[in-house]
């Protein structure tokens, strides 16, 4: 017997019938022998639906009462998959986040997990209960109901999975697997078998949608196996492993899109230490993620720095880098929202050179403007206009994943 925690995602059970295709797939894990947890997101839809509501009412509604509001999603949707599993004859038992319990601390709207105490979901499992637990929600030490951030309930499957000593970990989503790019843009995309955590790390830190960055982090920290399959066919998915041998023989493994993209650009800074601390400190404080950041050279006793986050956070990080900027003597702050984030991502990318001019080659072959350039060891990543977000993607997937596979073949 195996223990098995599976993560079903919002259109997988999003309505009536689709929760009671996944009962059935739950089903069919307790019956093969198999202790199952099963982690439930709200339906599709659900949590955009009650933010709307929020916003009818508040401008700017407390924290601590959208994350009340929010849990209630994935409360429904847990209570619904336990009774279409008890009507099939299972034993099955709910629990929400201050039920497991999962303690967070307490920044409301991306609460970050501190710790799990499964000795409640183990009892479950000894009685030959199937425990269907909320995903994305917590509680702090105050007792308050957390929430995770967008993408929430992958990283309570993970983390859950971690405290049990699962021996899987499966993530049930509306696409079968990890592709080499969106196949919604790439219809020469093809599905990954496998792929490295860090490769993982890169692309869910990039845009990809598939896996939220967290879950991912849990998986490597806690060597959670990880499986990424399909809600709606029995199909292999793709697994995501530690790094094997070969692995680095693929050159790039993915191109992903980033639409969430904004840019903020703060001219004329006196240039002096402490500066960028003054500008991004706040941001900080705010708990605002501030990804590519480049510092012109110094001209004249003064310089630039343009950094971007999230379209979601632009509007309280514009406020708080206009307030900074004031206090700073910069010249002033000019924002973007019009730009995309394209990155190619690849463990091969190690020890081949060559990669980052050849993307660039790409791109000015399509007539695409850089406007600024972040690397890693795995990873190069441009922010562009927004028009030719897709073009590019395309173009440097045929560039250097269709290539290099052509290449592999002959």
């Amino acid at each position: 017997m195996s223990l098995v925690v599976q993560k079903y995602g919002g259109t997988s059970v999003g309505g009536v019938e689709r929760i009671q295709a996944v009962a059935e797939r739950v089903g069919r894990s307790r019956r093969a022998g198999h202790q199952v947890v099963a982690v439930v997101s709200a339906m599709a839809g659900e949590t955009n639906r009650l933010l709307e509501l929020a916003g009818k009412l508040a401008s700017q509604p407390i924290e601590r009462e959208v994350d009340v509001l929010l849990a209630t999603g994935e409360q429904e949707t847990a209570a619904l998959l336990s009774i279409a599993l008890q009507e099939r004859g299972f034993k099955a038992r709910s629990f929400l986040g201050h039920q497991v319990r999962i303690d967070t601390d307490s920044t409301f709207g991306r609460a970050r997990i501190r710790r799990i105490d499964a000795d409640r979901l183990r009892a479950s499992l000894e009685r030959g209960e199937i425990a269907v637990v909320a995903g994305f929600q917590g509680v702090d030490d105050d007792a308050n109901i957390t929430t995770l951030g967008r993408g929430g309930s992958d990283t309570s499957a993970v983390a859950v999975a971690a405290a049990l000593k699962a021996d899987v970990c499966e993530i049930y989503t509306d696409v079968d697997g990890v592709y080499t790019s969106d196949p919604r843009i790439c219809p020469r995309a093809r599905k990954l078998p496998r792929i490295s955590h860090d490769e993982m790390l890169e692309l869910a830190s990039l845009g990809a949608k598939v896996l939220q960055i967290r879950s991912v982090e849990f998986a490597k920290r806690y060597g959670v196996p990880l499986h990424v399959r399909s809600s709606f066919d029995e199909s292999e998915g793709t697994w995501v492993v530690p790094e094997e041998e070969g692995m680095e023989q693929v050159l790039v493994s993915g191109v992903s899109l980033d639409r969430d993209q904004a840019k903020l650009t703060v001219r004329h800074v006196p240039d002096r230490p402490g500066v960028a601390f003054a500008i991004l400190g706040p941001i900080a404080a705010a708990h605002i993620s501030v990804d590519m950041i480049i510092q012109n050279a110094s001209a004249a006793g003064d310089t630039d720095m343009t950094f971007t986050v999230a379209k979601t956070d632009f509007r309280q990080a514009l406020a708080l880098v206009e307030q900074t900027a004031k206090g700073i003597g910069a010249q002033g702050v000019s924002a973007d929202t019009d730009v995309v984030k394209v990155s190619v991502v690849g463990l091969g990318m190690r020890s081949h050179a060559g990669v980052a001019a050849k993307m660039f080659e790409i791109l000015a072959h399509e007539g695409i403007n850089i406007q600024m350039i972040s690397t890693s060891e795995i990873k190069i990543s441009v922010v562009i206009d927004a028009k030719y977000g897709e073009l590019a993607v395309r173009a440097l997937h045929a560039g250097l994943v269709e290539a290099s596979d052509a290449a592999a073949e002959a």
